[in-house]
């Protein structure tokens, strides 16, 4: 199999929930999804797809299932699965044109069980599906050619923010760190692909945290929020959870610097570190230091994520190298 292949089956339905049913036509919307599926929103799971081989080697275990069973929108064929990695193109070659997709999230966290994990023991949607959003839309068939291309490497480093507050997740007060954070990440050339505003909640951090490194491959994670040393302060614990290396020098400078404007800086349990090919930062809650704290950091941050994504290749030809 190479990265060519063709749409084997388009599935749709009107409600969540439940099966999809298969249809020969389909409209897709940019920014959008396909027309007239429930699943379709702005959003950044717009289209669900699975490639036939993995469809296949379910059923030869005992699967048997049919197409749109498993809540996707596109079952491609002629591709394997490995090659649509996240923010990988997809391009179908419709005859009004070519339709573009990109791949946004591998896989999602299943909160109930299906059918078919009831009657199989087993789902593929949750570490096989892909997500895509709908970069140029157009009319698509079944049968129409598939092509896969790698993420371009000169696309923008992926950023997102979390925002832990207990009292502006319930709407007793506004959020504003992470418009904050946002707007200095997208004027610094970052896409900031989720904003997200939880409580000061371990399950959901981690889940948070997890997703966006795992399965959204976000170059840069932010924090706000949950640093201190009240009891709901929990941020830098489950950050430490989900972290695989540690990247110390990344606090301790935002620390160093913090000290110059207030004593208190002393004060915050903030960490920095690395899963996968994902850093992870951790900021204080308010708007204000959110500013100052990615000030000091920006500049060697955005160098760090570069040797993560391979974009460095000789770390000791810069002449400011450690």
């Amino acid at each position: 199999m190479d990265n060519n292949g063709r749409i084997k089956a388009i599935c749709v339905s009107d409600k969540r929930g439940i099966a999809k049913h298969g249809v020969d036509i389909a409209e897709m919307v940019r920014d959008f999804g396909i027309n007239g599926d429930a699943h379709a929103d702005r959003w950044h799971r717009q289209v669900s797809i699975l490639t036939a081989d993995v469809i296949e080697e379910f059923n030869r275990s005992g699967g048997n299932v049919k197409d749109g069973d498993f809540g996707e929108n596109l079952i491609i064929d002629g591709i394997n699965q490995a090659a649509l990695t996240v923010w990988s193109t997809v391009i179908i070659k419709a005859e009004e044109g070519d339709v573009i997709l990109r791949i946004t999230q591998l896989g999602k966290e299943c909160h109930s069980h299906c059918e078919i994990y009831k009657r199989v023991g087993d789902c593929i949607m949750p570490r096989c599906g892909l997500f895509a959003e709908v970069i140029k839309g157009g009319r698509i068939r079944v049968g129409d050619k598939v092509e896969v291309h790698a993420p371009d490497p000169d696309r923008p480093y992926a950023a997102a923010v979390i925002v832990l507050s207990d009292r502006a997740s319930a709407h007793e007060r506004e959020d504003a760190s992470g418009p904050c954070a946002t707007k200095i990440l997208t004027d610094a050339g970052f896409d900031v692909i989720e904003q997200i505003l939880i409580p000061d909640d371990k399950e959901k951090l981690k889940s948070e945290l997890l997703r966006l490194c795992d399965k959204r491959s976000t170059d840069l994670v932010i924090t706000s929020g949950g640093t201190g040393f009240s009891v709901r302060d929990i941020t830098p614990d489950v950050t430490m959870e989900v972290a695989e290396r540690n990247a110390p020098g990344i606090a301790e400078y935002i620390r160093q610097e913090s000290l110059r404007i207030t004593s208190r800086a002393m004060l915050s349990r903030g960490v920095s570190v690395i899963r996968g090919t994902s850093i992870i930062v951790n900021l204080p809650g308010s708007p204000k230091a959110v500013s100052e704290c990615l000030g000091f950091i920006l500049d060697a941050l955005t160098h760090g994520i570069a040797i993560l994504r391979g974009d460095v290749k000789d770390c000791t030809s810069d002449p400011e190298h450690r």
